[in-house]
């Protein structure tokens, strides 16, 4: 063991100096990748060597293969997709989990990891403002995070109906309905696909996407029973909120588990200037969200949120004679995702907490929501473009005429690569999408972006 330390030593030191050149470039470098996943492919090699390599050496040939087909996420002038950059302490801290290598299962096997996500979970639920009570679970991304939400949902009302859901599955189980906005996010509809609940009652939602109290209520009134109902914080589009405290009701109402959708707009609820468009989300059931979006902490990492620790639990938990289990309040992390193994996401969370403070994180949500104001002023100047969205938090969508006119505009922006913003339809409409998530995006990225999107659309008029 003794000359363990040495055999990373070399890896390790060239892995920062590639680390440290890639993040230098960003600020300068085009976003977009310069090749495609063909050729990177093409560049590697088609057959595994039969002798080893000097680890250092392995480092140094994969930087070089993958630099050509990097995307410039944390590049303050990306706007896809809703990805946030990553933080320093955040990432740095990502570094120190992967070398500490610890499975992140048991209280007992890993104290360390544990405890430091027991506190960042308490750290979110008081700056979300969500019931302090709550089990908090480190997820894959916001996908997982309704999952576990769902799930924790669908327990809930099983026992409610006195059905044994571990022992007799869903077969002959009472049907659970769900009900969800028209405008939902499909990631709500592959976790129901994997619960086996089949697909959502959609309801009618405003022109921002907002789900209708009334209308949640009709639909809930025509089909009655265990029910679900998914509300929205940030719409993808538009970025808007369900009326969180009066569609909260009318589910209460009806006996429903209610679950909330917040991948990128629940941290709203953060800044006191925002908070109130939120109005009433702590009366959800569960919440879901990312930390690498607008928290800006390394991929992957979703936050699922359940106020029933009982029903996350009993979804969730195993018993075996192997474990050493805790008997410990918050219970062991592996009662919480659907992994019993897993590396210790909540580290990061907890690392770009404790960098930015309580007013930092205020600030930084609000910083982001205020560019993406700024971004939509400035868009608007531009003869030619349609911002088609009310402004409310990070994301902004723009029309830029026809239907043809915008999908030339968005891939023009998209091939000169100094900002990237995607494509994508709402409304029944061609539209460029962009969500504002970096910690680093500036005033000048904000006017380099708005040039980049003069540019695009003086080179392609209107047919």
């Amino acid at each position: 063991m003794s000359a363990m330390p040495e055999a990373y030593s070399a890896a390790l030191k060239r892995a920062m100096v590639h680390a440290t050149d890639w993040l230098a470039s960003v600020p300068d470098r085009p976003v977009r990748p310069a090749v495609d996943a063909d050729q990177v492919a093409a560049s590697l090699a088609s057959i595994l060597p039969d002798g080893p390599t000097e680890a250092a050496d392995v480092v140094d040939e994969l930087a070089t293969l993958a630099e050509p087909g990097l995307m410039a996420i944390q590049s303050g002038r990306f706007y896809g997709w809703v990805m946030g950059g990553t933080l320093p302490a955040a990432m740095a801290a990502d570094w120190l989990v992967s070398a500490w290598d610890q499975n992140t299962g048991l209280r007992f096997a890993t104290p360390a990891a544990a405890a430091i996500e027991e506190s960042a979970a308490a750290w979110l639920l008081d700056l979300l403002h969500l019931p302090a009570t709550s089990d908090v679970g480190f997820t894959t991304g916001a996908t997982t995070a309704n999952f576990v939400g769902l799930a924790a949902g669908r327990q809930y009302l099983m026992d409610q109906a006195g059905w044994d859901l571990q022992s007799l599955g869903l077969s002959g189980a009472p049907r659970i309905t769900t009900f969800a906005g028209r405008e939902r996010h499909a990631a709500v509809d592959l976790a129901l696909r994997y619960l086996g609940l089949g697909a959502c009652v959609p309801v009618d939602a405003d022109e921002q996407g907002r789900i209708l109290p009334e209308a949640l209520a009709a639909a809930m009134d025509e089909q009655p029973g265990p029910s679900l109902v998914c509300l929205q914080a940030g719409n993808l589009h538009s970025g808007a909120f369900d009326p969180m405290a009066e569609a909260v009701a009318v589910a209460h109402e009806r006996g429903a588990w209610v679950h909330v959708d917040g991948a990128f707009g629940l941290w709203a609820a953060v800044s006191p200037t925002l908070r109130e468009r939120l109005a009433g989300v702590e009366g959800a059931d569960s919440w879901a969200t990312d930390a690498h979006k607008t928290l800006n902490v390394p991929y992957d990492c979703g936050l699922a949120i359940v106020a029933s620790p009982e029903a996350l639990r009993r979804a969730f938990s195993i018993h075996t004679s192997y474990f050493i289990a805790t008997d410990a309040g918050p219970g062991d992390p592996f009662e919480k995702v659907p992994e019993l193994s897993r590396r210790a996401r909540g580290i990061p969370v907890w690392a770009a907490l404790r960098q930015l403070g309580r007013h930092g994180v205020i600030a930084m949500v609000e910083r982001l929501a205020a560019n993406a104001r700024a971004l939509a002023e400035g868009l608007a100047a531009i003869p030619g473009v349609e911002v088609l969205n009310d402004v409310v938090f990070t994301q902004v969508s723009v029309s830029f005429g026809s239907d043809d006119r915008t999908h030339r505009v968005t891939q023009r922006l998209m091939a000169e690569g100094a900002v990237w913003m995607s494509g994508s339809a709402w409304r029944g409409r061609e539209i460029l999408r962009i969500s504002v998530s970096n910690w680093s995006t500036d005033a000048g990225d904000v006017a380099a972006s708005i040039a980049a999107v003069r540019r695009a659309v003086e080179a392609e008029p209107e047919a």
